[in-house]
């Protein structure tokens, strides 16, 4: 997994978007999409809850209250505690603080948020950095799907926000049932997932992933098609388990 900053959950409300499009005779607008989906995730809960689950070696737990947010991962094995609020990233051991310089900083609070903003999607497509555009209507495995297109601005959209992401949204569940995006970190490349195993948690839908990749010059918007055709190649698991509602 790429290390996604999306690292400055911003509060503000402000949203960069295209504003209609045709599909048939019916006018649909990206934010209106967007809301909807998030929606049906539980986003009203997402941003006021705690929650905690395990993703592999880890043991996370994610607190949010509107804006205000602490995010903790603790190794399994060595007992390493990572926290990472609105102030920034620590770690400790044993409850004693270790010091981190500026790059461990970075690179552990990266990773830490990369893997909450992929449990929690697409709650976080609120970002004012997230720029929607939403593409013509799709059709994978014989459902209909509006494809939209993420980018993001420089300003508040972390260290990586030259990615590329697209989401495709189920016209008639509203779930985000597949991601794609583009990375540039450890030689770069593309990524694309397929959803299952979604169930209810208190409210919020909590999805695994199937994990393919391409070539990593494969532009990232025709990752869809060659799904498709069965043209990727499994890459991993993304498995959240033991998933609880705390608050």
């Amino acid at each position: 997994m790429p290390m996604c900053s999306r690292y400055k959950m911003l509060l503000t409300s402000q949203f960069f978007t295209i504003p209609l499009f045709i599909f048939g005779q019916k006018e649909v607008d990206v934010q209106t999409i967007v809301d909807r989906s998030i929606k049906v995730h539980g986003g009203d809960i997402v941003k006021n809850s705690i929650f905690s689950f395990d993703f592999r070696k880890y043991h996370l737990t994610y607190e949010r209250n509107e804006g205000a947010y602490t995010y903790t991962r603790t190794h399994k094995e060595t007992g390493l505690t990572d926290v990472l609020n609105n102030e920034g990233i620590k770690r400790f051991k044993n409850q004693e603080e270790i010091l981190l310089n500026s790059k461990n900083q970075k690179r552990y609070g990266n990773s830490l948020n990369s893997v909450i903003y992929f449990a929690f999607l697409p709650y976080f497509l609120i970002d004012v950095a997230v720029q929607k555009e939403l593409l013509a209507e799709v059709i994978i495995q014989g459902n209909n799907y509006y494809k939209l297109r993420v980018t993001f601005i420089k300003e508040g959209g972390g260290d990586d926000f030259e990615d590329e992401y697209f989401y495709w949204i189920n016209k008639k569940t509203f779930r985000m049932d597949y991601l794609a995006y583009s990375f540039h970190i450890n030689g770069g490349g593309v990524r694309f997932r397929e959803a299952y195993n979604t169930r209810n948690v208190g409210g919020v839908l909590f999805q695994d992933y199937i994990n393919y990749k391409h070539d990593k010059n494969t532009p990232v918007g025709t990752l869809d098609a060659l799904f498709e055709k069965g043209e990727l190649k499994e890459l991993s698991r993304i498995v959240l388990e033991n998933v609880k509602m705390l608050y």
